[in-house]
């Protein structure tokens, strides 16, 4: 349906109320505009960032509306097609043009994804995210079409609650959550195959600069990735350099690299060429049978990454091994009143349960945390998991300072209130 100036479809001239809807939004944003936020309530500021949430996802629903239906933009200009257009007219980079139209291609093939962003709920991100993971279901042989609408279903209803990254890792095992019984044998096949597609594409590169320092490039498999990563972040610390070097805070990127150089600086070279020590945690959320099993999966880590029970078991031979399995006792989770610190194992299971700092406007990872007694030791409080949460240092301040209290949320977050001053 054209949306032309010189036709009239329904009594009145679309044309004429689409322009006024737009100098509308750009009327109330300007008046907006206009405003200094210093000047503002805090409850105003944050009623705003929340409604402006809201509002980009609506934006990007309508574009991406316009955007599916544009096809005659580049018929009229002759522009090889509508990406051509926006790099032409918008000054659009190529790539994020093209990305555009292939993500409104997308949300336009499901229903609830597009429904997801009119209301809001769904932003532009997620929606990317979802359609491409329900473009993985639509091409899998071994899944139906009843599948594909339970898993945009479920991935729209996650969309509420979990970030983009989150949305991401949930849509990969998307089918084996639906069906497990038909796709986590198939979920452990694919597993297998990105690791064996990981060791053929590994490589390390080094270039000297002349300048004292040297380029290093290289490329690992995700389970090596994310093990080096837990390493640099928890010998970061950023918190405490900031300290050192008397408030002065240095680059994340910058820090990450000395804890690297770090690593390397400090390797017991005593152990080469053996393997052993402590490279990382492995937690194997599964039953001692499956990880006999050559096709079972195994959880890495504290984020839940998957890998395979092969890579656990390799893993194992340099590595923790915690498991956390149904009928083992190998390591003891809650000491009751037996210590006021939490023992290490337990700081591990909290870590796994909560896998980042438990304050509500908080994602500090659980390297960086520290375990919190909610119910304080000293008043009779039990050094177990159930009455202790993980909190960076600097809310592991907050929530023992005078001037803040705290709520626990029933996802088990914290959420703080700064006191309100009386007399």
């Amino acid at each position: 349906m054209s949306l032309g100036r010189d036709i009239d479809h329904w009594g009145t001239n679309p044309g004429d109320a689409i322009d006024a809807a737009l100098q509308a939004i750009e009327t109330a944003l300007q008046e907006l505009l206009s405003t200094d936020p210093a000047y503002w309530r805090t409850s105003q500021k944050k009623d705003l960032l929340e409604r402006l949430e809201k509002l980009q996802a609506m934006q990007a629903a309508l574009k991406l509306r316009v955007l599916a239906a544009a096809g005659d933009i580049a018929e009229e200009t002759g522009a090889k097609d509508v990406s051509g257009w926006l790099r032409t007219e918008l000054l659009v980079d190529k790539g994020v043009a093209r990305s555009q139209i292939k993500l409104a291609a997308g949300v336009a093939k499901y229903d609830l994804v597009a429904a997801g962003l009119a209301e809001g709920v769904v932003s532009q991100d997620k929606a990317r995210v979802i359609t491409k993971a329900l473009d993985a279901v639509e091409a899998d042989p071994a899944a139906s079409g009843e599948h594909l609408v339970s898993a945009e279903k479920m991935l729209v209803d996650y969309a509420a609650w979990m970030t983009a990254n989150e949305l991401k890792n949930a849509g990969r095992r998307i089918l084996a959550e639906i069906d497990p019984a038909r796709f986590e044998a198939a979920e452990a096949k694919a597993l297998q195959r990105e690791e064996e597609h990981a060791a053929r594409r590994t490589f390390y590169t080094a270039r000297d600069n002349g300048d004292g320092t040297i380029d290093l490039h290289a490329r690992v498999s995700r389970a090596v990735g994310m093990r080096l990563r837990t390493i640099l972040d928890s010998l970061a610390q950023p918190r405490k350099l900031s300290a050192e070097n008397k408030g002065r805070k240095a680059p994340y990127d910058r820090l990450l690299g000395q804890a690297f150089a770090r690593v390397i600086e400090t390797y017991d070279v005593d152990l080469l060429p053996r393997h052993g020590g402590h490279g990382t945690t492995v937690f194997v959320t599964m039953s001692v049978e499956d990880l006999r099993k050559d096709l079972a999966t195994a959880a890495l880590g504290f984020d839940g990454e998957k890998i395979t029970a092969a890579e656990a078991r390799r893993m194992a031979c340099n590595a923790d091994l915690v498991p956390v399995v149904l009928g083992t006792d190998s390591e003891i989770l809650d000491l009751g009143r037996t210590a006021r610190l939490a023992h290490p194992i337990q700081h591990r299971a909290l870590r796994l349960r909560d896998k980042r700092c438990q304050a509500e406007d908080c994602d500090a990872p659980a390297a960086w945390t520290e375990a919190h007694h909610l119910k304080p030791w000293s008043e009779g409080g039990r050094t177990n998991l159930a009455n202790m949460v993980l909190l960076c240092p600097s809310d592991h301040h907050r929530i023992h300072a005078a001037d803040y209290t705290y709520e626990r949320l029933p996802d088990g977050r914290i959420r703080f209130t700064r006191r309100t001053l009386t007399g």
